[in-house]
C-alpha cells in the first residue's frame, strides 16, 4: 500500500526525548523513535525532522525568572541542537542516514540550513533534522516546523504529540465532556483558540495550505500509520 504522503515534516517535541525521566534524553526512549523513524524511512517516504528542546531547556521559563527573553531563547535553540545530534547518532546506528542542519551555523557539528541542500538530501533518501529553531528569538519550534514545511513543499506537517490523540474542545484529563474533533480548518483552530501549535505556526500552515495532523507519538506504529494516511488523531487542513 503506498503512503499518503511522499515528503512529510515530523515535529517532535523535546519532552518526547525524555521518556518518563520528564527531563533529559533518554536512550531507551529515543531508540524506540528511531525505530519507528526507520519504518517509515524504508517506505521511500521523504522526511524531515524538527525537534524542540523542552526537555533540556525553555526559553519563556527562563524569561519568566527574569532572563532576557532573547536570550533564553537562543538558549533553547542550542538545546534543539543537542536534541537533534543525540537523535542523527541513534537513527544512524539503526542504518537511516541524516543530515544536521542548524538555523545557527555551527559547522564543526552540523550543516547549516541551507533550502536546496535540504532538498538534494530528502531526494537523496537521507532524512534531514532541523535544528536550532527559525534562527530568531520569540519563535517556537512550532512556527519552525510550518516555515520549513512551506520552504521545502513538504505534503504534511505531522505533530507528535505525547499521550495526547488528537484536538480537543478542552484538556481532556480536566474535563471529562470534553469532545475530539476528527477534522478541523486551520481558521478553527485560531478562531478556538485550540493548542494545537502557536497561531504563527497556524497562520503559516493555513497561507501555504499545509495539512497538519495531530497525533499519538507514544502508541507503537503511529507515526508509520499517519504518513499512511490513516484516521488516528486530528486533521488541520483549508481555511
Amino acid at each position: 500500500m503506498k503512503p499518503k504522503y511522499q515528503r512529510v515534516v515530523l515535529k517532535l517535541s523535546g519532552e518526547a526525548l525524555a521518556g518518563e525521566d520528564g527531563f533529559g534524553i533518554n536512550p531507551p526512549t529515543i531508540q524506540k523513535i528511531a525505530e519507528e523513524l526507520k519504518k517509515v524511512y524504508e517506505l521511500n517516504v521523504e522526511l524531515a525532522i524538527i525537534v524542540g528542546g523542552g526537555n533540556i531547556w525553555r526559553g519563556q521559563v527562563g524569561a519568566q525568572v527574569g532572563m532576557e527573553r532573547a536570550q533564553a531563547d537562543y538558549m533553547g535553540m542550542l538545546a534543539t541542537v543537542m536534541n537533534a545530534l543525540a537523535l542523527q547518532d541513534t537513527l544512524e546506528n539503526v542504518g537511516v542516514p541524516t543530515r544536521v542542519q542548524t538555523s545557527i551555523e555551527m559547522r564543526q557539528v552540523a550543516e547549516p540550513y541551507i533550502r536546496r541542500r535540504a532538498e538534494r538530501h530528502l531526494e537523496k533518501g537521507r532524512v534531514v533534522i532541523f535544528a536550532g529553531g527559525t534562527g530568531n528569538p520569540y519563535f517556537s519550534t512550532d512556527t519552525t516546523a510550518a516555515l520549513r514545511a512551506a520552504e521545502i513543499k513538504a505534503d504534511v506537517i505531522l505533530m507528535a504529540k505525547n499521550n495526547v490523540d488528537g484536538v480537543y474542545s478542552a484538556d481532556p484529563k480536566e474535563d471529562e465532556t470534553a469532545v475530539k474533533f476528527e477534522e478541523l480548518t486551520h481558521l478553527e483552530v485560531i478562531s478556538k483558540g485550540l493548542e494545537v501549535m502557536d497561531s504563527t505556526a497556524s497562520s503559516l500552515s493555513m497561507d501555504n495550505d499545509i495539512p497538519v495532523v495531530v497525533f499519538n507519538l507514544n502508541k507503537a506504529g503511529n507515526i508509520e500509520r499517519a504518513v499512511m494516511g490513516e484516521n488516528i488523531g486530528t486533521t488541520v487542513k483549508g481555511k
